[in-house]
């Protein structure tokens, strides 16, 4: 029974070309040493002394920097190929890494913060667009889901790890390690992979309906959009005011906060594969399951309201980590899938736009709202933007039934 169980896990891998699996290598090491992330606002607000308003400010501009890499990315994925983009931008994002640790004022760390994402987020869309490339047109939603797996692979041993280097060397530990994970991941890249023009099937696969030739005439998929925005507003959470929460509510430590960061990897680690496999063979609608993991997001916020036992952190994790699964490898295939052929850039750009603009918005409304009101207010409203991301879904279905006749 557990053999016939492991083989079945075993056979969701198979099926991928060697440079699915070479991206998804690189993503493993570039994600293992990404830690500054989930400690930088305790970085910025521990190590550095700044206000919970000038580290939301940081924020904001870590996010606007993330928002003109993004759409640059994408736009010169089209233009100049995807290949040449990664490769700048993950060795340039590693010698940044090494200088921004000595960035020690506030300004100083605005514009160094901006910089460095602009550069280092040019990544994300191009390499959503080699997947398009590398995998085969069948094995597109699972190749998303593998690279899904390294990046959280990545992360369950991250933030633990992270949380000891800030423990034993300090923060300035983090940002060396960072750096280096970019430049060997791109070298491994650059070795083992070679560049390819796009697949001529790589169009608007999934969908039957004639889309416009303008992304900014699509209006399903800026609806898509929205939903995608405030969904991330609520991940977006757990790198931002979930970690000052667990130790200013509970007194965790790094490493224990780093611990259950770590839950949330090793569960999509071991579930996620399965969930997109079984919901490909029974063809279940990409916007059911985003209904029902935005609704997930939304209860793990809500759950948080209990803050009288340190376990409803876990509890919290779990709704959060579900609707993860279910909304993350689904909203990137839908996007994939919604680009017309020759834009697959210029929609993936927006794609993870969204995800820029999410990050701005969740870490300075988060640290407002707690300054303002605390965090059960915060709790509160997040949870409330989980229910709209809800209705935007229905609405979504809505236009698409319609969209179909």
């Amino acid at each position: 029974m557990l053999q016939t169980a492991f083989q079945r896990y075993i056979n969701n891998f198979r099926g991928f070309t060697r440079e699915v699996w070479i991206l998804t290598l690189i993503t493993f090491i570039n994600r293992a040493g990404t830690m500054v992330l989930p400690f930088l606002s305790k970085y910025l607000k521990e190590d550095l002394s700044f206000s919970y308003a000038q580290v939301g400010w940081i924020m904001v501009a870590f996010g606007l920097g993330s928002m003109l890499g993004s759409w640059l990315g994408g736009k010169l994925s089209d233009k100049i190929g995807f290949y040449r983009i990664m490769v700048f931008s993950l060795f340039t994002t590693g010698i940044l890494f090494f200088l921004v640790q000595y960035i020690r004022t506030f300004w100083g760390l605005c514009f160094g913060m901006f910089f460095i994402m602009t550069v280092a987020d040019m990544f994300r869309p191009a390499m959503f667009v080699s997947l398009g490339t590398y995998a085969k047109p069948e094995n597109r939603t699972r190749a998303l889901t593998l690279v899904r797996l390294a990046v959280n692979l990545g992360f369950t041993a991250g933030p633990a790890l992270g949380g000891l280097i800030i423990m034993n060397i300090g923060y300035s530990g983090l940002f060396w390690v960072d750096g280096s994970s970019c430049i060997v991941s791109i070298l491994i890249f650059t070795l083992l992979v070679k560049d390819r023009k796009k697949p001529a099937d790589l169009d608007t696969a999934g969908s039957e309906t004639e889309i416009p030739v303008s992304v900014f005439k699509d209006k399903i998929f800026w609806i898509f959009l929205f939903v995608c925005f405030l969904t991330a507003m609520l991940f977006f959470q757990l790198f931002t005011t979930l970690p000052l929460y667990h130790n200013e509510k509970f007194g965790l430590t790094e490493f224990q906060s780093g611990l259950l960061l770590s839950l949330n990897g090793l569960l999509i680690f071991f579930l996620e594969m399965p969930i997109v496999s079984i919901s490909q063979r029974k063809n279940i609608d990409k916007l059911k399951i985003i209904l029902w993991g935005s609704l997930l997001m939304s209860i793990s916020f809500y759950v948080l309201m209990i803050n009288m036992w340190a376990g409803i952190l876990i509890v919290s994790i779990l709704f959060i980590t579900f609707g993860e699964m279910f909304i993350f490898p689904f909203s990137n295939s839908f996007a994939l899938s919604r680009a017309p052929k020759g834009h697959e850039g210029r929609y993936m750009a927006l794609f993870t736009m969204s995800f820029s603009l999410a990050h701005i918005a969740s870490s300075k409304t988060g640290l407002e709202v707690i300054a303002a009101c605390g965090y059960q207010t915060n709790w509160f409203v997040m949870g409330t933007l989980g229910i709209l991301s809800v209705a935007g879904c229905i609405w979504l279905q809505k236009l698409i039934k319609l969209e179909n006749k």
